[in-house]
């Protein structure tokens, strides 16, 4: 089974899709085409935390993930985080948050994770968040924090 890997990235740009951009680039995602998945993570895979993916294949290719983003104008302060919670045997769930104000996102991600965990019937074993912000004075500013299932593949 592949490997899911948490990447995350921080950027500052002249408008607030090229931050976005840049910030996908700090994780080392942005030459693939992202299809986006909901929160549940299937039994197998390892969970690597790397912050910078590394090659997942060629650019233009699709690459399932789990994201979450925000970006913000000059002089405001945009944070992404991701949580999640597994079984010993593997199943489990990412909660995704974006805001303004990282503690808050990191309280939301917890709050998310235990009505998440409630509403299975798994016996939860691990949980980890991670949080990434940037307020920059000048520019647009993104955060983005993903989790990468595998390598990419063709679109078409």
């Amino acid at each position: 089974m592949s490997t899911i890997r948490v990447v995350w990235g921080a950027a500052t740009g002249p408008t607030a899709l090229s931050s976005y951009d840049a910030a996908l680039a700090e994780a080392g995602v942005h030459n693939y085409n992202l299809v986006t998945l909901s929160s549940v993570i299937p039994a197998g895979p390892a969970i690597e935390i790397v912050g910078t993916a590394p090659d997942l294949g060629p650019p233009g290719e699709a690459l399932e993930v789990v994201q979450s983003a925000a970006t913000a104008a000059p002089g405001e302060q945009a944070a992404a985080g991701i949580g999640w919670a597994r079984t010993a045997d593997g199943p489990g769930i990412f909660y995704e948050v974006d805001g303004t104000d990282p503690e808050a996102v990191r309280a939301e991600i917890r709050e998310g994770l235990a009505a998440g965990r409630e509403l299975r019937e798994w016996e939860f074993v691990e949980q980890q968040v991670r949080v990434e912000s940037v307020a920059p004075e000048e520019s647009f500013a993104s955060a983005v924090v993903l989790a990468t299932y595998g390598q990419s593949h063709p679109v078409v």
